[in-house]
């Protein structure tokens, strides 16, 4: 219809130069015309390559995952990929699975928010020198410390900090609910809230440390227990919003009010922690960002722009002061 050969319709369609602007913005008016659709399966037989990622996370329920898997499609979009989404519950079982259908897929390369502190399928990765970036956790493989590209909070200063500014607000009692100490965060957020308690002169009780692995309910339940002992806490830091949400309710249904009675603290700042009447304080991790940045890396290895650099971003946290810990009351007392 163009009337121009197929070599100037693919330089037009694909932005590339060798044709005139008036011709180029004519077929672009005909693919506009007759909803011209790429043929994404006969491009990758060419490029050897589908323009798509897989992105693997835990829960998709839990409200972190898909605040991290908007900045990744977006940002995937933005440079003509797609991306496919898997769900693992948190097993490694299902990770392997996901993995394996991701690549039969023939998906470019992955982003994995699921990592554990030993995964196996991450050196099988390395060895098949498949194109992969982890987010949010690492593996703690010593073999693998400079053969994985990741973005991650700095997770010990996050916990040192959650504990620090409870001390400043005046409590020497505080529960940890931490995440699953399987996986990077939870293990390296648990040792800065351990350095913090002991730097501080705190109860360093190992019974006020309890594994929720990320999970509301479990975290309900042990919020429940701990509010029944002599001795209760005076303040909770849970190791992410999600599970904050549940000692929220655990406390409430208690009769007990926060923070008047108890004080609070998660991590992540997910959207649902700014609501009027939540007001969580939190220590923010830029997910979005988080996200972006992943994309970014995991396409510079899939187009080998950076072929041997790692890449080990760290990014800072930062601590959001809203009502649930109790700063506006009376501010800091130490």
């Amino acid at each position: 219809m163009a009337q121009v050969s197929a070599t100037a319709v693919s330089m037009a369609l694909n932005d590339r130069p060798g044709v005139s602007k008036k011709t180029r913005q004519k077929i672009l008016n005909l693919a506009k015309k007759l909803d011209y659709q790429p043929n994404y399966v006969a491009k990758s037989l060419i490029s050897k390559r589908s323009y798509t990622i897989g992105l693997i996370v835990n829960n998709i329920a839990d409200p972190f995952s898909p605040e991290l898997a908007l900045g990744i499609e977006k940002k995937a979009n933005e440079l003509d990929y797609s991306m496919l989404l898997c769900n693992t519950d948190g097993s490694l079982e299902k990770e392997k699975k996901s993995l394996d259908m991701l690549r039969a897929k023939g998906v470019d390369g992955v982003i994995l928010a699921t990592v554990t502190i030993d995964d196996p399928h991450i050196k099988l990765l390395v060895e098949d020198q498949f194109p992969f970036v982890l987010v949010n956790r690492f593996s703690m493989d010593s073999e693998l410390e400079n053969k994985m590209d990741y973005v991650v909070l700095d997770n010990y200063a996050c916990g040192y900090e959650g504990v620090k500014h409870f001390y400043r607000l005046g409590h020497d009692r505080i529960a940890i609910i931490t995440g699953a100490l399987n996986t990077s965060t939870a293990t390296v957020r648990t040792k800065g809230v351990i350095q913090a308690l002991k730097d501080h002169g705190m109860d360093t009780d190992s019974k006020l440390v309890v594994e929720c692995g990320y999970v509301r309910e479990k975290a309900y339940k042990a919020t429940k227990l701990f509010l029944t002992i002599k001795n209760r806490p005076s303040a909770f830091f849970a190791q992410d919003d999600y599970m904050a949400l549940g000692v929220r309710e655990a406390v409430l249904s208690e009769d007990l009010k926060i923070p008047e009675d108890i004080a609070l603290m998660g991590v992540d700042d997910i959207e649902m922690a700014s609501l009027a009447g939540v007001d969580l304080t939190t220590i923010s991790q830029k997910k979005y960002e988080m996200g972006v940045m992943g994309v970014e890396i995991l396409i510079n290895k899939i187009e080998k722009a950076t072929p041997d650099m790692v890449n080990k971003i760290v990014l800072e946290p930062k601590l959001i002061i809203r009502k649930s810990c109790g700063y506006h009351l009376r501010g800091y007392v130490r």
